[in-house]
């Protein structure tokens, strides 16, 4: 399924760019429900090295993709500054990128990181994940879990087939390893930092971890919300992406 980069351009103004990070498995479709409630932004929807129209290319490592993502937006929309949301795995790499290049993030907001290392049994589901790769049903199976609505699923399940399993292989082994990125603790801009009430406990218990690092981002939960939130409840998930770029906290994100 392809989906453009660059959205709403005419919005150009004196407001920085909304820079949007998908999540592993999925490409930058998933973000198809949050453009309109950012129309009058300019919005940019990359593709992450080895996801989307970019599966041909191997997964290059967190530190490369915040990279790239840096360039990528400059080159598409001539601004040097922008905001940053990510979820799960687009909220590791927007950490990344404060990390790595903090004069170019505006404001971060993440989503369902993980930012501990992954052991036990949810390592041993994710091996399993690996043998599955090639399995239509697993990805219904995962579509399903995850509660996407029906007409995500589709897409979804192609796209998961069509992520060659050691670019998975690697990004996975990246991310689970578990760690805040180095020299976050220098970022000075605005940080909110998100986890459902449903997440796996290594997310929601990640947000302790950041926070001891950047002890002045904001840590809020959404209530009853699972891993990819932004499509089980799109209504509150726009609406906590408008308010912090007003500079507020949607006030019915719990502490």
């Amino acid at each position: 399924m392809t989906f453009a980069e660059l959205h709403h351009p005419e919005a150009a103004g004196d407001d920085d760019p909304v820079v949007l990070l998908h999540g592993g498995n999925v490409a930058n479709w998933m973000w198809e429900p949050q453009l309109a409630a950012l129309s009058r932004r300019v919005v940019v929807t990359p593709h992450l090295p080895g996801f989307g129209d970019r599966t041909s290319e191997p997964w290059p490592g967190l530190g490369a993709v915040a990279d790239d993502i840096v360039g990528r937006v400059r080159e598409l929309t001539g601004r040097r500054r922008f905001h940053v949301v990510g979820l799960s795995l687009g909220g590791v790499v927007a950490l990344h990128l404060a990390a790595r290049h903090p004069e170019a993030a505006t404001s971060v907001l993440a989503s369902g990181v993980p930012l501990l290392p992954v052991t036990g049994l949810p390592r041993l589901a994710v091996r399993l994940h690996l043998r599955l790769w090639e399995r239509p049903w697993f990805w219904k199976a995962q579509a399903a879990a995850f509660r996407l609505p029906a007409d995500s699923r589709r897409p979804y399940v192609e796209h998961g087939l069509s992520v060659r399993k050691e670019t998975a292989r690697r990004m996975l082994d990246d991310v689970h390893s578990g760690r805040v990125p180095k020299g976050l603790s220098a970022y000075a801009g605005p940080m909110l930092l998100v986890a459902g009430d449903r997440e796996p406990a290594t997310v929601r218990r990640s947000l302790a971890a950041a926070a001891s690092v950047v002890p002045r981002a904001t840590i809020r939960f959404a209530p009853g919300m699972h891993h990819v939130w932004n499509v089980e409840d799109p209504d509150l998930f726009d609406a906590m992406i408008l308010a912090w770029l007003e500079g507020r906290v949607e006030p019915r994100l719990r502490e």
